[in-house]
């Protein structure tokens, strides 16, 4: 179904705002008729190699809900989010995953970015030659089929008020892409590309990870300026820390290529007091 734009500034009419008053962000008129369910995974077993990573993974994610993947290291967390984006190393040899309804398996990862998934990678790459702002407009008018949603003045005010709230120099725009940036600066991009793009649903592959408390907090309040009736997000991570500054509504476990384990936040505190071992013992018993 077709993104609805508007030529006038009727999609500014439910912006979010920072601490000054000022928008951030646009948020684009919400169609008819979109499914409640953004994403169920069915049966998903994914294959790296000879590998098998995933091991039959149910899981789905409703509207305007934030959704936690827990587990230890080597679990399959990340294995799952380059599935779900579509990368060709990651091979889905049984089940389906939908999206808003309809199969996005025969889809190439560009057109389900197109489509409104967003990937916030654990490990981003540099793109030289290529300036943050460049690369971010160009982005918004794919997501919008080659329609521009915002004039420049609109744009660069988008951009400006972004990187006050993830508290970035704002000449980090004019930089190449990721390109001799610090680890806490590529998960700020990050972060602002979510922030620009609006995607319906957002999978952060451990945006947490290498950040110090003050980073943290800053990464927490992009991701909570993401919460929206008509967007959801699904936040990978091992630790319970950023749980402390964004309360998620359900909390999955995986390990072993499988999920283990579901329930609301309180999950997440008891991962924090007892760690995953007495689950892998339950595994391994079975």
């Amino acid at each position: 179904m077709a993104k609805i734009i508007n030529t006038n500034l009727d999609y500014l009419a439910r912006p979010a705002y920072n601490d000054v008053g000022r928008p951030i962000h646009f948020v684009p008129q919400r169609e008819e008729h979109m499914p409640d369910r953004i994403l169920e995974i069915r049966d998903l077993h994914v294959s790296v190699g000879d590998a098998e990573i995933i091991r039959g993974v149910n899981l789905t994610i409703d509207r305007g809900t934030v959704h936690a993947l827990m587990g230890p290291n080597g679990s399959g967390k990340s294995t799952l989010s380059f599935a779900l984006m579509g990368h060709p190393k990651y091979i889905i040899t049984k089940g389906d995953v939908f999206f808003e309804g309809k199969s996005i398996l025969a889809m190439a990862p560009h057109e389900r970015s197109l489509a409104g998934m967003f990937l916030c990678f654990q490990y981003p790459s540099a793109v030289p030659g290529v300036s943050v702002a460049n690369f971010l407009r160009n982005c918004l008018i794919a997501r919008h089929k080659n329609a521009a949603p915002l004039t420049p003045k609109e744009f660069k005010s988008l951009l400006d008020n972004a990187c006050a709230r993830l508290k970035m120099d704002p000449e980090t725009l004019r930089r190449y892409v990721n390109d001799g940036f610090s680890g806490g600066e590529k998960k700020r991009l990050e972060m602002l590309q979510a922030l620009v793009l609006q995607p319906t649903l957002s999978i952060l592959d451990e945006t947490d990870s290498g950040l110090d408390i003050d980073a943290l907090r800053v990464i927490a309040e992009g991701i909570e300026a993401q919460r929206s009736p008509d967007r959801s997000v699904l936040l990978i991570t091992h630790y319970q820390r950023i749980l402390n500054y964004v309360k998620p509504d359900v909390v999955h476990v995986l390990i072993k290529g499988k999920i283990v384990k579901e329930g609301g936040p309180e999950l997440a505190q008891e991962l924090e007091a007892q760690g995953y071992d007495p689950l892998i013992n339950e595994l391994v018993e079975a």
